[in-house]
């Protein structure tokens, strides 16, 4: 029997500020696009850029805290499955590609979007509670990525430097 795969692994900026709702039977559903840039060089040396959309759907108490956390202008890392809907809209079979989220991590401080370098100070403090070094948030769990939450397991972590500017001084350290 052979294995199948469904990985999808973006980093990108939301386009808009995500919408949450809940289904009938009370689940709370977050949606909100994601852009994507790829940059190349045209046969005529002038350089060219594409900036594809992606539709995110995240569920439960992921959904919750895509909701609180992420803002328009925000760059994430989504880990997740890519899932083909069709629907029937006005008598006509239309499809749809979503990818449902299983992981999110933020990726840059508090208020700052593609164009800023600093936080804005305007921002409400409540809207982002980050820790220095930020984890991923799985949907199976509702929790960070370590199982226990001893003083010692949040000290070390919190001690951790926020950025790594070398990728070679510790690969294990990357944030996906």
């Amino acid at each position: 029997m052979s294995r199948t795969l469904n990985r999808v692994q973006l980093i990108g900026r939301l386009g808009a500020d995500p919408q949450m709702r809940y289904t009938s039977s009370g689940v709370a559903v977050t949606s909100f696009s994601v852009a994507t840039n790829r940059q190349w060089q045209g046969k005529d040396g002038t350089q060219q850029e594409e900036t594809d959309w992606h539709t995110v759907v995240a569920w439960d108490k992921l959904a919750q805290i895509c909701s609180e956390h992420l803002t328009k202008g925000r760059l994430v890392y989504i880990e997740g499955r890519l899932q083909n809907r069709q629907y029937e809209h006005e008598g006509q079979t239309r499809y749809k590609t979503e990818i449902v989220a299983s992981d999110m991590l933020i990726l840059d401080s508090r208020g700052t979007t593609a164009g800023d370098s600093a936080q804005d100070e305007d921002a409400p403090i409540a809207r982002t509670v980050q820790s220095p070094r930020p984890e991923p948030v799985s949907a199976r769990s509702g929790r960070s990525g370590s199982s226990e939450r001893t003083p010692q397991n949040i000290q070390a972590r919190n001690s951790r430097p926020a950025v790594i500017s070398d990728p070679d001084e510790d690969p294990d350290d990357l944030p996906f």
